[in-house]
């Protein structure tokens, strides 16, 4: 079994080693915007999943999902990377950490295939019934709305905003692929708290970037906010009014909107 202890003060790193941590992950979200950004303006926002493959798809999802979700992340990866402490090379601690924020990734990568499956569903039936989209956006935010109320997202929150206890019991863990394990785990924690807000970017559109800058947002500060569990409620109770507005007004439906379909307010 490890013996290694996380976060004893003697294998605490110094400030300019953590320094350097957050800024190569910040540095990451940022590059991983700027491309999704790009590709975005060039797509524009349709239903469905736009012509795209699995592979690029996939390709994608995942520079989205490493500019949405790294910097609320950024903090547990800090304390691993803390855990690992003062006796690891700064090779060593660099790639145990890309350990961890790979299966971190990889967690929302096959989440990604799941999303690939609801996108192409969902932009087939709007093509053959265009009334459709209206009672998906409903389902989509009444399902986000009941996941913020429920049970499932208060436990996965507390973990993601406290993950101290979870970090200890890793360092348990046999050594062959730690970190990435550990990664993994944290990320379906993540899953757990967060697959709601990505269901509504099927009606807001998975390629808006207001949408998933908004979505960003609000994982970020459930999760950093002193009264992140607050916020979570109140974010709730407003995916609900969306949900029942959504029939009534197609233009908060870009996502399930054809290209040339007009937005109507009835």
């Amino acid at each position: 079994m490890a013996t290694e202890p996380p976060l004893r003060p003697g294998n605490l790193l110094p400030p300019r080693v953590l320094v350097t941590a957050w800024s190569l992950l910040v540095l990451i979200a940022v590059l991983a915007w700027v491309l999704t950004v790009g590709q975005a303006r060039d797509m524009g926002i349709e239903p469905g999943t736009m012509g795209m493959g699995i592979p690029l798809f996939l390709l994608l999802w995942l520079a989205m999902m490493a500019g949405m979700m790294l910097p609320s992340v950024a903090p547990v990866a800090i304390t691993w990377a803390r855990a690992i402490g003062r006796r690891s090379t700064g090779a060593r601690r660099a790639a145990r950490t890309a350990g961890f924020i790979g299966g971190y990734l990889l967690v929302w990568t096959v989440f990604g295939l799941l999303a690939y499956g609801a996108l192409s569903a969902t932009g087939e039936l709007v093509q053959d019934h265009p009334g459709a989209g209206r009672w998906i956006g409903f389902t989509a935010f009444l399902l986000a709305g009941l996941q913020q109320l429920g049970p499932l997202k208060n436990v996965c929150l507390r973990h993601c905003r406290s993950p101290i206890s979870q970090l200890m019991r890793y360092a348990q863990f046999r050594p062959w692929a730690r970190d990435f394990r550990v990664g993994a785990h944290h990320g379906l924690y993540c899953v757990g708290c967060c697959w709601g807000l990505m269901v509504v970017l099927i009606p807001l559109g998975v390629m808006n970037i207001a949408a998933m800058a908004g979505v960003a947002t609000v994982i970020f500060i459930e999760k950093l906010w002193r009264l992140g569990p607050v916020f979570s409620t109140a974010v709730g109770v407003g995916l609900l009014v969306l949900a029942g507005l959504t029939p009534f007004h197609d233009w908060l439906l870009p996502g399930l909107q054809p290209p040339d379909a007009p937005m109507h307010m009835h």
